[in-house]
């Protein structure tokens, strides 16, 4: 009895000492298979992603069109993801979210060849706006997942692992598609539809046995929350404020205003520039994980406070900003900032999501697509007729409304209400 006992204790030890070792040498031993999956199939759609970035506008100057032409390009691909997202909500909630997810990264494929053999612009100009409609479909069916594939004390950290692996292949993309750009501009669009190939086959094999990925039932499918359900809750209407109003800062004014005040009025050469978006780079991946697991152990609300507050600081040290260095100290802010809002309104939404709801998350992706492209419209009007501080000082002042909506966020997490 003594050795059974000393037995049983040992391996009780070692199954402890695995466990614990699985935790800190595996991200993904505390989640789901799903997660992994997903982010294994962002990382691919994030490097094409990053391999196209920068070629895309020579590709479309090189049909001889202006730049006006060339902008429209890339609009394009976002006004049809933005008109889209509830369509792929209802579709993720009939078919399911692996053959959305799969079909959706699949279609993306098909335009991007299309857009690489394109004969002129028209051609281009359509193709890329279709594509679009396939990355609402996949990004709407992989946020599906990702919220209901964990529980509330594990969400925002699975949330941190996704976006992280997109921000590396975003990083990686870059490089790979300057070199391929100097044989071919078409051949970074043919290489993207390689890898959508990859990663739709990946989502449509390793997703084949999950529950959460499957077609509805009937009843599963009556039984989705409904948008008028969702919008009844105050955490998701504050959910969509925060990801519209992140979204306005880090994707519309950050992309197109700041580059420009930088250059034309610090007088900071592009490389310089390049510096403080690489810094803000770097922050923002190397706190991501800390900051979902905050967002876990500390609450949503402290995570979209901290962070919202951090983009506010951000913001009003652009407008003030009158040397180099104090854009560099900005973008170390913008990059803390970031990793808290890139996981926080996401877990609110996934809290408060009981079922499926595929428009439920297809409105909420479509408010964070809303402040990104209305940022560059909005701050480039006031910009060209006021200056381009004003237009900070707005953005500071709806990321510091946002934040004073957010010190309002009820607990959300069910294991701490």
């Amino acid at each position: 009895m003594l050795i059974t006992h000393k037995l049983v204790k040992m391996l009780q030890a070692r199954h402890l000492v695995k466990k614990l070792t699985d935790k800190f040498t595996n991200p993904f031993a505390e989640f789901p298979r799903e997660v992994g999956v997903l982010v294994f199939a962002s990382f691919f759609v994030a490097v094409g992603f990053g391999i196209i970035a920068p070629t895309i506008p020579l590709f479309a100057r090189s049909f001889g069109v202006n730049n006006a032409q060339v902008g429209a390009i890339i609009s394009a691909f976002a006004f049809a993801r933005f008109g889209s997202g509830l369509i792929s909500g209802k579709l993720v909630d009939h078919f399911g979210e692996r053959i959305i997810y799969s079909v959706g990264i699949g279609f993306v494929s098909l335009t991007s060849f299309a857009a690489g053999m394109a004969q002129s612009y028209d051609q281009l100009l359509i193709f890329r706006a279709v594509g679009g409609l396939g990355s609402s479909m996949f990004s709407v069916a992989a946020g599906s997942i990702l919220i209901r594939a964990v529980d509330d004390d594990h969400r925002a950290r699975a949330q941190s692992l996704y976006n992280g692996s997109f921000l590396v292949g975003m990083m990686a993309g870059p490089v790979v598609g300057g070199i391929v750009s100097g044989i071919s501009l078409r051949a970074p669009l043919l290489i993207y539809g390689v890898l959508l190939i990859g990663a739709s086959a990946s989502g449509a094999i390793l997703l084949r046995n999950s529950t959460l990925a499957a077609k509805p039932t009937a009843k599963e499918e009556r039984e989705s929350i409904t948008l008028k359900s969702a919008l009844a809750l105050k955490p998701y209407r504050i959910a969509l404020i925060l990801s519209f109003a992140t979204s306005w800062v880090l994707f519309g004014m950050s992309r197109s205003i700041l580059p420009l005040f930088m250059v034309e009025d610090i007088k900071v050469t592009p490389s310089f520039m390049g510096l403080g978006f690489t810094l803000t780079t770097i922050l923002n991946g190397a706190f991501l994980l800390k900051a979902g697991k905050l967002s876990d152990l500390k609450g949503r609300r402290f995570s979209a406070v901290t962070g919202a507050s951090l983009v506010t600081a951000f913001c009003l040290a652009i407008a003030f900003t009158t040397h180099a260095w104090m854009f560099i100290a900005a973008s170390a802010i913008v990059g803390l900032g970031g990793a808290f809002l890139s996981t926080a309104p996401a877990s609110i939404v996934g809290d408060v999501l009981e079922k499926k709801g595929g428009q439920v998350i297809g409105l909420f992706q479509m408010s964070g697509d809303g402040g990104a492209m209305v940022a560059p419209v909005v701050l480039g009007f006031i910009s060209d007729r006021y200056g381009f501080r004003p237009a900070f000082i707005l953005s500071a002042a709806l990321i510091a409304t946002a934040t004073l909506i957010a010190t309002r966020l009820p607990e959300t997490r069910a294991s701490h209400l």
